[in-house]
């Protein structure tokens, strides 16, 4: 039974850990100064978002799921929740660290969630798409706010592609176990 505890502890260190990964490469200066992303706070939950969505796309993989034995898969499953719980709780407390009033930050996270929501579904439709400029779109309308696709959002749906690609090598226990290695982006922003 106490074995028990200090496992859910490693689990939660390595999830913690893999958050901090998807943050700090969200984080990346490149992104603000060669991407063009705003570097507000909406730039920076884009970013966020769109690093955390490429994560949950790579461990919600089905195609491994066969090869791998069942008692796998949950520890993949509560990666990802615990990946989405640790998001959800680090919004609340910048929300509130922001002066956010405790009875608009449920509203505010309401519209986070929705906004999180949508963005896991267009941005895995995109990336699992023929079409690579589904993605382009997908990104220029929401971290760019753009109704047409530039040089921006080419750049950063190249950068996502490398991305998820780079991610699909990685061993889900790898990201189980909270490493994740992300491109450098400042190798997709031609000028």
């Amino acid at each position: 039974m106490i074995l028990t505890a200090f496992r859910r502890g490693h689990h939660n260190r390595n999830i913690h850990a893999l958050y901090g990964a998807i943050v700090a490469q969200a984080r990346s200066v490149v992104f603000y100064s060669r991407y063009g992303v705003a570097d507000t706070v909406e730039g920076r939950f884009e970013l966020i978002v769109l690093h955390l969505v490429l994560v949950l796309v790579r461990l919600g993989r089905e195609d491994g799921a066969a090869a791998k034995p069942a008692s796998k898969r949950p520890s993949v499953h509560l990666a990802g929740q615990g990946l989405f719980d640790i998001f959800c709780r680090d919004l609340d407390g910048n929300l509130r660290e922001m002066g956010v009033g405790d009875l608009a930050v449920p509203k505010k996270m309401r519209r986070f969630g929705e906004a999180f929501y949508g963005r896991l579904s267009a941005y895995g439709a995109a990336l699992a798409a023929t079409d690579e400029r589904e993605l382009e779109k997908a990104l220029a309308r929401n971290i760019f706010g753009a109704t047409s696709v530039d040089d921006r959002a080419a750049w950063l749906a190249r950068y996502a592609r490398a991305a998820a690609r780079q991610l699909d090598t990685e061993a889900e226990e790898a990201l189980v176990d909270g490493k994740a290695v992300f491109p450098n982006p400042e190798a997709f922003a031609h000028a």
